[in-house]
Parts: structure tokens; sequence; C-alpha cells
């Protein structure tokens, strides 16, 4: 699978560490930068991952800033992207397997390098089980999330 990696200047760091990780697990990364520590800003970053899964380019992104904050608020208001905080490796698989999450936030001043390899494993080894027999019941609540993302307010 080709996984889109972005990262803003907090998430530099750390960047190189998540995309040995993305092939370790036997992926192809896609690296959609930044590609030094100089000030940028990560809205423009989770929007270039976000558009590479839309566009088909990536199934799956992963978004590196200082907290993972900024980046899942951003990457969350693009539409058919779920992106999700997982500084755990339950909740990164979790995210996948019961909420069909596509984006994996990490925030580099958060967690070390072991962690972030751990994590991005367990996040790219997972899948969503909603149509699987007797897990009808996350898809139902998949698709309870699209109508919130669809309806106008």
């Amino acid at each position: 699978m080709k996984v889109a990696v972005a990262c803003d200047h907090a998430g530099f760091p750390l960047k190189q560490i998540v995309l040995e990780a993305v092939r370790a697990a036997g992926h192809e990364p896609l690296d959609l930068g930044t590609h030094s520590t100089e000030a940028v800003d990560y809205p423009d970053y989770a929007e270039k991952a976000a558009h590479a899964i839309l566009s088909g380019q990536a199934e799956r992104g992963i978004v590196l800033c200082g907290s993972a904050v900024g980046a899942n608020i951003a990457a969350n208001k693009i539409k058919g992207i779920y992106a999700g905080i997982c500084h755990d490796t339950y909740s990164a698989h979790q995210g996948v397997e019961h909420d069909n999450m596509n984006v994996l936030c990490l925030g580099a001043r958060i967690i070390g390098p072991e962690p972030a390899r751990e994590i991005v494993a367990a996040f790219l080894g997972a899948r969503f089980v909603g149509n699987d027999p007797g897990q009808e019941r996350h898809l139902r609540r998949v698709g309870k999330i699209r109508k919130l993302e669809n309806a106008s307010l």
C-alpha cells in the first residue's frame, strides 16, 4: 500500500523514522514534505496528505506536527478524511479496525522514535472489520459519521 507521509517543521525530526517504519512494514511511503526544520504551516501538509488519499495516490496517510493536534484538526476538515491522534498502538489499530481511520496523526514532541515505529506498524497492519460477519455495528457507526459529515448546518 502507498502511504502519504507529511509533516510541518516540528514533525520533521520524526519524519525519517516514520518513512523507515512504513518501509519496514512492507509499504511504500510517499514523502510530501516538509524537508527541513524551517517553519511551515501544518494545515498545508495535512491537506497534501489528504489530497493524496482522495486522489488515489495513497491509501492511507501519516501526518506529523509537534503535538498532532493541529494536523488532526486540519485533516478532519477535509471530507473523506478520518484522522486520529494515536500515541499508543491500541488506538492506532483500533482506529482503523472500528472507525475506518485513514490518517494517523503523530506528535513528534510527544513520542519518541521507538513508540513511533510501533504505532506506525499497528496502524498499517490493521484493516477495517465493519464488513466482516458479526462486525456490522462498526459499518453502521461509520455510516453515522459519514451522515454527520454530509449534513448541512
